[in-house]
């Protein structure tokens, strides 16, 4: 592979770039190892990553015991009134949702904030709730609920857009403190041979209301012109502010740099599995009256979606349960029958469970399955007793089946909702092997290496419309790819892909890690 100036000039055997081979040249010989395109990863929330590594990690605590250790040690270095924030419980581990009674005893003088591996629920504790002025009182906000004891009492939990109510009460992030999370993000997606992320903004605890668009300012935009990006973004903002990034698109283009992309519009449809929020056309077995929620007024989004899209923006919308996606889908054909023929590539985010006749509707619609395999690792179990066996075995994280409808399927992680770590998904896409089990869950729903590894690039690449500059090692694209520890093609395929290791990542053709 020859490399000028950043870009790929040329991809062949040793004879076909040996005549490119001038003074000053620098060869590298990589003794066999195999390379790929640097990956993509197609939906984070990078600067909650990075602030995320300073904050109380609950991902691994397995009971009550341990959350409230991982809490009682937060609380150990901070200062009367200062807020403990914290993220990654799981709930279906232990049986139990948290609650403030857990954790009041230990933190008199602190507020808590600890959200739910998912991002759609949360547990605050006594001093939060009231500084947030939940009371007994307090209605449920439309799209949320706030969950309460049997004398009425609010229990700390919050459910999707009832969050907000602590969310605005917690104290902004520093700039200073974003702009460092944004570099320490970005030194660990390289480390995993990530070189690229599609980051589709979300509300993250201590930031600005308005924060996708500060951070595009104030983070962004500041580590671009001081020379500090080490990944590309390609940026999604909230679907309220369409108008706003129509507007400056039409100005700066689609492109700032080589490295920050504006990529289009975010909404939400429903919530998630593990918060009982995800939309579904039955109840769920362990709570019969609930069918999820509609998070997001369907007027509003109907006539947002009509008009972002005629005013040429991609559209992504969040969509996890059955009902979800059948409603996306409707709104997505209303609106291309609607505003005309166009290279619109809408997104559907999670695409997680699904009605046998809609996964056709996929690739018949030309709309993009933005999946996160390793979710799968945390709902397999959990999915059979929130929606039943045979409900969730006929409809749960149907990648091959989205495949051979010709969706086109793209790849990854929801960090901090998960490890931002595309060997690991890949793996998962090929085996779906949840831990502690001997066998796959819906063994049909495999999909081969290539598949997998093209979901991470060249798929990728297709679905935040940034095929043209990324995603394969072709002539003309950015130089960005992976060095591997496998010394040839058919050790990484023959094992298993988490035992690789990324050796090298480069991008735009010059070492980036280690």
């Amino acid at each position: 592979m020859a490399i000028r100036g950043g870009r790929i000039l040329r991809v062949g055997n040793f004879s076909s770039v040996q005549e490119l081979i001038g003074q000053g040249t620098e060869k590298l010989d990589l003794q066999g190892k195999v390379v790929v395109p640097g990956f993509i990863d197609s939906h984070v929330h990078l600067i909650a990553g990075g602030l995320q590594m300073g904050r109380v990690e609950l991902r691994d605590v397995k009971s009550q015991e341990d959350f409230v250790q991982k809490v009682k040690e937060a609380v150990r270095d901070k200062t009367p009134g200062e807020w403990v924030l914290g993220h990654g419980w799981n709930n279906d581990i232990w049986g139990a949702l948290p609650s403030a009674s857990w954790i009041d005893e230990i933190t008199h003088d602190n507020p808590v904030w600890l959200s739910r591996m998912d991002g759609h629920m949360g547990v605050a504790n006594s001093l939060a709730l009231k500084i947030a002025g939940i009371t007994n009182i307090t209605k449920d906000p439309v799209g949320g609920s706030i969950l309460r004891t049997m004398d009425g009492e609010p229990t700390g939990v919050l459910v999707d857009s009832a969050m907000k109510l602590v969310l605005d009460v917690i104290p902004e992030v520093s700039v200073s403190e974003r702009r460092n999370a944004l570099l320490k993000a970005s030194k660990y997606a390289l480390k995993k041979g990530v070189t690229t992320v599609v980051d589709v903004g979300r509300y993250i605890p201590g930031t600005p209301v308005d924060h996708p668009w500060q951070d595009l300012s104030d983070v962004y935009m500041w580590a671009d012109s001081a020379g500090k990006m080490l990944i590309r973004v390609c940026l999604f903002f909230p679907m309220q502010s369409w108008s706003r990034l129509a507007e400056f698109r039409e100005k700066k283009g689609s492109s700032l740099s080589q490295w920050i992309y504006l990529g289009g519009v975010k909404a939400f449809a429903d919530g998630s599995l593990g918060s009982n929020s995800a939309l579904f056309h039955e109840p769920y077995e362990d709570d019969p009256h609930n069918y999820g929620l509609r998070v997001t007024d369907f007027d509003w989004l109907l006539n947002a979606t009509l008009a972002s899209d005629r005013s040429g923006l991609q559209v992504a919308i969040h969509a996890i349960g059955d009902k979800a996606n059948d409603v996306v889908l409707d709104l997505f054909d209303t609106v291309a029958s609607s505003n005309g023929v166009r290279d619109r590539r809408f997104r559907v985010e999670h695409a997680q469970h699904l009605m046998p006749g809609s996964i056709i509707r996929f690739g018949q619609q030309g709309v993009i399955a933005s999946v996160q395999p390793d979710h799968l690792l945390d709902d397999a179990g959990s999915a059979e007793k929130k929606i039943g066996i045979a409900r969730a075995q006929k409809g749960s994280y149907l990648f091959q089946s989205l495949l051979a409808g010709k969706a086109h399927l793209s790849f990854g992680s929801d960090w901090p909702v998960a490890d931002i770590n595309p060997l690991r998904s890949i793996q998962t896409a090929i085996t779906r092997v949840p831990p502690g089990w001997e066998t796959a869950w819906i063994p049909t729903e495999r999909v081969g290496l290539l598949d997998a590894l093209n979901a991470h690039t060249t798929s990728a690449a297709y679905a935040c419309f940034l095929d043209h500059e990324l995603g394969s090692l072709s002539p003309g694209k950015y130089a960005d790819f992976i060095v591997l520890d496998a010394t040839s093609w058919n050790e990484f395929a023959e094992q298993d892909v988490t035992r690789r290791t990324v050796e090298a990542t480069y991008v735009s053709g010059v070492l980036a890690y280690p």
